[in-house]
């Protein structure tokens, strides 16, 4: 299942371009991998020496790539259901030089798995649980494909992100919080319309238990890009704008309306083109649970 956080959920993937979002995609992963970075040295206390690791969920293997990098004596498996998207993760295991140890698995998450040779030492799930109507049964599918010992890590939750400032000088002081308000009705929306949609109490460490695993931790990792930003992470943020504006246009007041578009103007020296004072503020949470040794 291949998926973007917040703004571009989908539970149809027949509906999405994938080929058309690798860019995006990948410039969002590269942006954050230093909060990756942070993710895999921890992930190194518990699973040090992984002979496989499984990206489940992998889009164009940005992320796979750094576990490639981080775990050099693994072997890596980029499992999405997008065709494109895999071709695109291969590509990059070709470039990043570590293609003699990288495979690909077509299938739609978290079933689908049964084709991997070995049983894991290490799966990751970045947001993709969340895409499953039944969360419960999808991580004890994650989890059966675990090697004794092995661990699931689930990248599900954290705190809203944050690029501007309370008051940007025009429109409503609070315009991001109202945005989250809306985000959280939208998302409420999308789990209940998944197939097979069950309401579970999102305490991971409790589900990781009911999928026979035993929790091993959670911990949370920011990405602090203060302002000014680059020219990269510039675009990452008015990407994230343009498309709540595009998602979330009917939700809005008119006067939030207004205030977006003047932030999305490129020709508005006070929009987000041009102002000083953006920044990139994410908080993502990890949580591991590791399958009982024989």
């Amino acid at each position: 299942m291949a998926h973007q956080h917040r703004h571009n959920h989908s539970h149809d993937n027949a509906d999405i371009d994938f080929a058309t979002m690798i860019p995006h995609l990948e410039g969002q992963a590269e942006l954050f991998a230093p909060l990756y970075a942070d993710a895999l040295a921890w992930l190194a206390g518990q699973q040090p020496e992984p002979g496989l690791i499984v990206d489940a969920g992998s889009g164009p293997g940005v992320i796979s790539g750094f576990f490639a990098k981080a775990f050099p004596e693994a072997r890596i498996v980029a499992a999405d259901s997008s065709a494109p998207l895999l071709e695109r993760a291969r590509e990059n295991a070709d470039r990043l030089g570590h293609a003699d140890r990288f495979s690909t698995v077509q299938a739609e998450l978290p079933h689908g798995l049964g084709e991997l040779e070995y049983p894991a030492d290490l799966v990751w799930s970045s947001r993709a649980v969340h895409h499953v109507g039944d969360q419960r049964a999808a991580l004890a599918a994650l989890a059966a494909v675990l090697a004794p010992g092995g661990t699931l890590a689930v990248m599900e939750g954290g705190l809203a992100e944050r690029n501007l400032p309370r008051d940007l000088g025009f429109g409503r002081p609070g315009l991001e919080a109202r945005l989250d308000t809306i985000e959280q009705t939208w998302f409420t929306a999308m789990r209940t319309s998944l197939p097979g949609h069950i309401r579970e109490t999102e305490d991971w460490p409790a589900l990781l238990t009911a999928a026979g695993l035993r929790p091993s931790g959670t911990r949370s990792f920011l990405l602090d890009l203060p302002a000014p930003l680059t020219d990269e992470a510039r675009a990452y943020v008015i990407g994230v704008f343009d498309r709540r504006r595009t998602m979330f246009a009917e939700e809005l007041d008119a006067e939030d309306r207004a205030t977006l578009d003047r932030l999305l103007d490129p020709e508005d020296k006070a929009g987000l083109h041009h102002r000083p004072d953006i920044f990139v503020l994410a908080t993502h949470t990890v949580h591991t649970g590791s399958r009982p040794p024989v």
